[in-house]
């Protein structure tokens, strides 16, 4: 049996096909013809060199972007293709946006770790705690950096007795992974280190890229020697950080973490040193809080501490008042205001201009019948000359026929209406003829 759907039908059938077939889907695109209404609601497109699509967000999403979306610019959004029924126009109803670049480095970054988490290359099972007293400390960076040189800095001033092995690598560009890797590869297979230190200073989340090279990864795994992951600053997170046996949230902090057992007779003394420091100070506190007891004691009973409490109850009175005296103003404005406005209602002004808005009105209106009073008798008199003309002697005279009168101006139709001698009017089309008769006979 044939099924017939209604337009309605149709779209909203389709719109339950896209939406359960596509879902949510992650695209980039070039913003354009951006419109923000008042509702609150945005209506844009997203295109690519040989498309484009419509796409609208609302105002409970777009409350969520951080920046001003303009024409021109590169975007990765989160969007769920749609139907607009009333129209049956396909667009894109969108839940979240952020720049590209950034943002589509950040999708891949979220890709990676879950893969890589699933393999189970960040469980806590198979990482190393770092040796407790190493004698050799390689640092994978390069050399030019800042982060060697903290380093360097570090392991001089906590454990000048260690030695440092560089292993140079690039950390920034298309084949610093792979050198990264590869310097990774050659420290293991010259087991001349007891603990490695990956990492280089902080920069964007394009200039750490390296770091989250699914290779470089699994290198790491794959080490045979303790790595310890110092990549940018603390808030700056990679993948080299989760697979590594320890995080430093910097490249001096790594350092400190390799050589924290080589300076424990430094902090021990430190710490003595400190616990002397804190004996003292609390010697002096707790004369000092005597000494101030006393003092205040003697400041309670003074009449100067009662003069204060009573220019401070003062001040909490006059504070009252201050306050309370624009909500009293407050609240009588508003009936005056109520009157004012009932005053503006019934202005005459007001009323009079109501009453030559309607007279315009009117007036217009008049004219307008007027007018269309006029045109239609116009018409009217123009269908009654066309029938005049329709049977006037004058359409007959154009043809080539005249109208004989006698002298008192009846029409002679028949010669017995006229003598010999008698004298004729005849009308032609362009004038009369005066003539007399000189002879008559009978057809």
């Amino acid at each position: 049996m044939r099924q017939i759907f209604s337009v309605t039908q149709l779209n909203t059938q389709v719109r339950y096909v896209l939406e359960d077939s596509l879902g949510m889907v992650w695209l980039t695109g070039e913003l354009s013809n951006f419109k923000s209404y008042g509702s609150g609601h945005w209506y844009f497109s997203l295109k690519d060199d040989k498309s484009q699509v419509s796409c609208a967000m609302f105002r409970g999403k777009n409350t969520g972007v951080t920046f001003r979306p303009q024409d021109g610019m590169q975007l990765l959004v989160r969007a769920r293709p749609t139907v607009y029924e009333p129209r049956g126009n396909y667009q894109l109803v969108v839940e979240f946006m952020e720049p590209a670049g950034d943002g589509l480095l950040k999708q891949q970054f979220d890709a990676l770790k879950m893969k890589l988490a699933a393999e189970g290359l960040f469980s806590d099972a198979r990482k190393r705690p770092l040796p407790a007293h190493p004698k050799r400390i390689g640092v994978i960076s390069s050399p030019s950096g800042a982060a060697v040189h903290d380093i360097l800095n570090v392991l001089k001033r906590r454990a000048p007795f260690l030695d440092v092995v560089l292993y140079p690598a690039q950390v920034q560009g298309d084949k610093s992974a792979a050198q990264l890797c590869q310097q990774l590869l050659t420290a293991n297979q010259r087991a001349e280190v007891d603990v490695i230190i990956l990492g280089r200073g902080g920069g964007s989340l394009e200039d750490l890229w390296s770091f989250n090279d699914e290779q470089l990864a699994r290198a790491i795994a794959q080490s045979a020697i303790p790595v310890v992951s110092a990549v940018g600053h603390e808030t700056d997170v990679t993948i080299s950080d989760f697979v590594a046996d320890l995080r430093a949230p910097t490249p001096s902090a790594a350092a400190e973490l390799v050589s924290s057992q080589a300076g424990l007779i430094k902090d021990r003394f430190n710490e003595l040193g400190l616990r002397l420091t804190a004996l003292w100070q609390g010697y002096r506190r707790v004369q000092q809080s005597r000494q101030q007891e006393l003092s205040e004691r003697l400041y309670r009973q003074s009449p100067e501490r009662k003069l204060e409490r009573d220019s401070q109850k003062l001040d909490e009175l006059k504070l009252r008042l201050q306050r309370a005296l624009p909500r009293l103003l407050s609240q009588q404005r508003q009936p005056l205001a109520l009157l004012t406005a009932k005053l503006s209602h019934h202005h005459p002004g007001k009323r009079l201009g109501e009453a030559q808005l309607q007279l315009t009105r009117l007036t217009s209106a008049l004219d307008q019948s007027l007018n269309g009073y006029l045109n239609q008798r116009r018409q009217q008199q123009l269908r009654l000359i066309d029938k005049l003309q329709l049977v006037s002697p004058l359409a007959t005279l154009s043809r080539g026929y005249a109208i004989a009168q006698d002298q008192t101006g009846q029409v002679v139709d028949s010669i017995d209406k006229v003598m010999v001698g008698d004298v004729l009017t005849v009308r032609v089309k362009d004038g009369v003829i005066e003539t007399d008769i000189k002879d008559k006979s009978a057809r």
